[in-house]
Parts: structure tokens; C-alpha cells; sequence
């Protein structure tokens, strides 16, 4: 399988239609989710309203993310960027940090069923920390979910933020004591820090 990962521009649009599919790859999310203001109901706004927002915004250029195509067929995406484009993540008691306008983050991957447990996710979040250093970001910051008593793994569908293991393995360490199912992990870009 020979696969190829393209930073998000408003041209693959249709490529990301086509990966998430009729239900905006998680229950109508659209990878929205982590974007909505303080007040914007989720439930109320997934789905289509999502999607048009979605849709407008990779059209304006304000979403910074990444495309993985096996042999030309979309089947992975990441998103990132600086933690105040998520600001859900500030409303998120156990994910808040202090240094918020110093980090960028990784909350949110989907990988087409069939493509998982393949390596995708981490070869999208090793593009995702490149991009994100190139772009001077001091520190990246992801939100995995921690396995589950035993060593079980969790659905797919409740780990789009990563695994603990694949943040690990990428050089991220624990920031935070863990907080319900997700750990803040964080990993310095720059050196000397």
C-alpha cells in the first residue's frame, strides 16, 4: 500500500467529503467538535450545520490539517493547530493549561475503517509535529485516551483523540494528571526546552 500524505487546501474538499462520509466521519462531527464557542450546543449543530461550517472554513483556509491517501483514496486526517483555534478545550476542566498562546494541539484524527491499526494515525501526527514546528509553535500538545483497566483498548469511535502509546512513541509525555479517559501529553519543538 503505498501512501501519500497532503496538507489540507480548499482543492481537496471533495477528498474529505468523500473519507468522512454522510456521517461527518464521527457522529456528525466534522471535525468540529473541539471548535465550537462557549454555549454552541453539539448535539443541536451536528451534522449538515457542521458540515457548511466545516466546509466554509477549509474554504477560507482557516483549518490547518492533513490527508492520508492509500493509493489515492483518501483514508486518514488530522487536524492541528494553535490550542486557541480548539477553544473547547479550555471549557475542558482537566485539559486547560496555562501557557495556552505558547501551544498548538493535535485533538482529533479519523482513519477509515479498514486503514486502522496500520500506523496512519501516527504517521499523520508525525506530519502534523513537523508542520507545526515549521510554523515555529514552541510546544504541541495531543489528548489520547488512556487504555482501559487491563490494558483493553477503546472503540474506534472513542479514540479519535489517539492513543496514550502513539503520542508516546512520537515523544510526548504526560503534562497533566489524567482526567476521566483523556491525558494531556505534550512535546517541546523547539530545542532547549
Amino acid at each position: 500500500m503505498h501512501v501519500e500524505i497532503r496538507d489540507l487546501s480548499p482543492e481537496l474538499w471533495p477528498a474529505v467529503e468523500r473519507l468522512f462520509g454522510k456521517s461527518g466521519a464521527s457522529s456528525g462531527c466534522w471535525c468540529m467538535f473541539w471548535r465550537l464557542q462557549a454555549g454552541e450546543p453539539y448535539a443541536a449543530l451536528k451534522g449538515p450545520a457542521l458540515k457548511r461550517r466545516f466546509r466554509a472554513r477549509v474554504a477560507r483556509g482557516d483549518i490547518q490539517g492533513a490527508l492520508a491517501f492509500a493509493d489515492g483514496e483518501p483514508v486518514g486526517w488530522v487536524t492541528y493547530g494553535p490550542r486557541t483555534a480548539f477553544p473547547r478545550l479550555e471549557r475542558s476542566r482537566g485539559l486547560a493549561c496555562e501557557d495556552v498562546g505558547q501551544v498548538w494541539s493535535v485533538p482529533c484524527f479519523f482513519i477509515k475503517a479498514g486503514f486502522r491499526k496500520q500506523g496512519l494515525a501516527s504517521r499523520l501526527l508525525g506530519h502534523a509535529v513537523e508542520r507545526m514546528r515549521a510554523q515555529g509553535a514552541p510546544w504541541a500538545e495531543g489528548y489520547p485516551v488512556q487504555p482501559k483497566p487491563g490494558g483493553a483498548m477503546h472503540p474506534a469511535g472513542f479514540s479519535y483523540t489517539g492513543t496514550v502509546a502513539m503520542f508516546q512513541k512520537a515523544g510526548f509525555v504526560v503534562a497533566a494528571p489524567p482526567v476521566h479517559a483523556k491525558v494531556r501529553m505534550r512535546r517541546a519543538l523547539r530545542s532547549g526546552r
